[in-house]
């Protein structure tokens, strides 16, 4: 009930709010518009709709009043942004143009008016509605001196004016200094600058920030120039691990196998609405971490439209559907990108299955994945990892191991993904309680790697629960822990070693740590009241005990376990 009335309450706030934003901006001319019930449904439902990121229904809503756009700013802006987010470009531009005043600042506005001139080749109005970007306005409130330098600077590089290019770029405020080391390589690029590879280079070498994505660029004006791209370096690049960027995945595939010419249809640095539209996928990303899925939408949405050859660029829109649990649209998109190439095909797959594990049952879900694995004529390393990292996950634990010595039999032991297969091959192993393998392949991963603190702190912590080797484990999960000082489970761990060795004192600091590490995990909390019931803290004991009971997910042996401990203490036979 309480639920129910807070949850009243905060709709009634937000309707207020709505209702006197609504009619602040309806005085005017019509005193039946001013109060009409139905124009006040149609904004509130569609500006709900919006924020719901629900663009359809929020399109449906606006198109019905827009009498409003004469009175009612916040509708224009509201009503833009669902126009481009259902893709009616068209209709979005003959929009903007009804409400653009010239002493108003309509960011939405002015971006797309500038955009419709400077495709249709009209540069001097393009720079009209660009430059108003440069200014601060509610509906741009973070990018003042960006998007209208930068849109400008590349107005300007379309007629062949070099110069004046640079000095737009050059007005770029140096906080944007990421993205202008992007946007400096794309118009070294247009331009075809000497020092073109050099100034790519630098932007992929540029750690802090993870622009691998940008390999894919520099790879992409190697073979416009014909230039030589190194097969053997590039099969060796950091790029080729396991988590790597898809896109460079795909890339080096398609080198692989001598089909440079996809690569080039998704770029061009030559069309410099191409680079405008990284512009806007960069941003689209910057909201979509931020978890701002209707504006990361809108800004991938102009970039589609600017460059629709980069069908890559459509997983963060699926991704962004995921994210807000439209499983539907965000499938259909992994579903179109799987004519991409293989790379992208598999990673689809995948995507579609975790998708259908979410809104269908688990064993349709993996005979999807089994049947696109079986399509897959030649399947490598990756392509079993990740079967056996679905069967393991959905505890199929029998197959995950079959397919985790498959993919052993691909590599050698130099390979990255050599001791990740080892160590979760024996933790499968470990789990339907065959130990003696789970324990070689654990000890085979440690002596390849010694200081895996994960790997130490799960052969060590088995150990001690078997209750074998604890001088041994003692000193794995110290190691673990120097690798690894502030991970609450390793330090439980070792805590929990000192217990065994009736070190209680020591078992008492370590585990107390870890409470305040992973406050809400049932075995830690057990295991700190046992230490400090053994420490003659008997009254602090119990008082953790209730509290683990009345935490989520506690075992039922757990339970059993404290509910024995309150009544008899620790030293009752268990």
């Amino acid at each position: 009930m309480k639920s129910f009335i807070k949850n009243s309450y905060l709709i009634l706030i937000i309707t207020t709010i709505l209702l006197t934003n609504f009619l602040s901006f309806s005085y005017a001319k019509s005193i039946d518009l001013k109060y009409s019930k139905k124009n006040i449904f149609n904004y509130f439902s569609g500006t709900v709709s919006l924020n719901q990121n629900n663009p359809i229904k929020s399109f449906n809503y606006f198109n019905k009043i827009q009498n409003l756009k004469k009175i009612h700013s916040n509708y224009n802006n509201q009503f833009i942004r669902s126009l481009v987010l259902v893709e009616k470009f068209d209709e979005a531009f003959k929009f903007s143009k009804k409400i653009w005043k010239e002493n108003n600042l309509y960011f939405e506005a002015d971006l797309l008016l500038g955009l419709r001139h400077y495709l249709e080749g009209d540069y001097n109005n393009a720079e009209k509605y660009f430059s108003r970007l440069n200014q601060v306005s509610d509906q741009n409130p973070f990018f003042k001196d960006f998007f209208g330098n930068i849109l400008i600077s590349w107005l300007k590089a379309s007629e062949n004016d070099k110069k004046t290019s640079y000095e737009f770029y050059n007005k770029i405020p140096s906080r944007y200094e990421n993205l202008k080391q992007i946007q400096n390589a794309f118009l070294h690029c247009y331009f075809n600058e000497e020092e073109t590879e050099a100034v790519f280079n630098k932007v992929i070498r540029n750690k802090d920030n993870g622009f691998s994505r940008y390999y894919f660029f520099l790879t992409n004006y190697l073979i416009s120039k014909n230039r030589y791209v190194d097969k053997k370096k590039l099969l060796n690049t950091k790029n080729n691990l396991y988590n790597s960027n898809i896109l460079i995945k795909e890339m080096q595939n398609f080198i692989i196998n001598n089909k440079k010419n996809k690569i080039l249809d998704f770029f061009n640095c030559k069309e410099p609405k191409d680079s405008m539209a990284e512009i806007f996928y960069i941003i689209a990303n910057m909201y979509s971490t931020e978890s701002d899925y209707q504006m990361s939408n809108f800004y991938l949405k102009i970039s589609l439209f600017l460059n629709n050859k980069f069908t890559p660029n459509k997983i963060l829109l699926a991704e962004n559907y995921l994210y807000q649990k439209k499983y539907k649209p965000s499938k259909k998109i992994y579903n179109s990108i799987k004519n991409i190439g293989p790379i992208f095909s598999w990673y689809a797959s995948k995507k579609i299955t975790s998708i259908s594990l979410i809104t269908s049952d688990k064993e349709t879900s993996i005979e999807y994945l089994e049947k696109r694995f079986n399509l897959i004529p030649d399947p490598n390393v990756y392509h079993y990892y990740d079967m056996a990292n679905y069967y393991k996950n959905n505890e199929y634990y029998k197959k995950s191991i079959k397919y985790y010595t498959l993919a052993l039999k691909k590599i050698d032991k130099q390979h990255d993904l050599y001791t990740k297969i080892l160590d979760r091959r024996g933790t499968t192993y470990e789990n339907i309680g065959e130990w003696k393998n789970a324990e070689k392949d654990l000890l085979e991963c440690l002596k390849i790697l010694p200081n895996q603190p994960y790997v130490l702190n799960y052969l060590a912590y088995t150990w001690i629960d078997k209750n074998t080797n604890i001088n041994k484990a003692l000193d794995m999960l110290k190691l673990a822990n120097d690798l690894e000082p502030n991970n609450g489970y390793i330090i439980d761990s070792l805590g929990w070693a000192y217990y065994l060795r009736k070190n209680y004192n020591e078992a008492e600091k370590y585990l107390q740590k870890a409470v305040q590490l992973n406050p809400l995990d049932p075995i830690i909390n057990d295991h700190y009241a046992d230490s400090l019931w053994m420490v003659k803290k008997k009254i602090q004991a119990k008082y953790f005990w209730k509290y683990v009971l009345g935490l989520d997910n506690v075992k039922q042996k757990t339970k059993i376990g404290i509910n024995k401990k309150l009544v008899f203490g620790i030293n009752y036979n268990l």
